[in-house]
């Protein structure tokens, strides 16, 4: 069994920072790519940021410059430094993650269970 826990958002005025995390635990051999999505109200989810096992990434291009995805593969979590905030960056932020579990040897994709993010004007 493996679960996505993230945590790290919260209420931010507008220009300011966040870093939110998620760590996959259970039984896992492997992880592919890590991902953040995020959903407004009355909107579909959206790709915020994607990393390969090798570090390689790709944004959005509302978040280009702004956000950072990163990895630590020994601790097996996912991170999203976002700078720079907007209103419009208010959203649930939601992890995902390819991940190999152990039994049988084969790739499932997780989602964490969201965190809030909102940025005040």
């Amino acid at each position: 069994q493996v679960q996505l826990v993230e945590s790290g958002g919260g209420l931010v005025r507008a220009g300011g920072s966040l870093r939110l995390s998620c760590a996959a635990s259970g039984s896992i051999f492997g992880i592919n790519d890590m991902a953040w999505y995020r959903q407004a109200p009355g909107k579909q989810r959206d790709l915020v940021a994607r990393v390969s096992s090798g570090g390689s990434t790709n944004y959005a291009d509302s978040v280009k410059g702004r956000f950072t995805i990163s990895r630590d593969n020994a601790k097996n979590t996912v991170y999203l430094q976002m700078n720079s905030l907007k209103p419009e960056d208010s959203a649930v932020y939601y992890c995902k993650a390819n991940i190999v579990v152990l039994s049988p040897r084969y790739a499932y994709e997780y989602w964490g269970q969201g965190t809030q993010v909102t940025v005040s004007s």
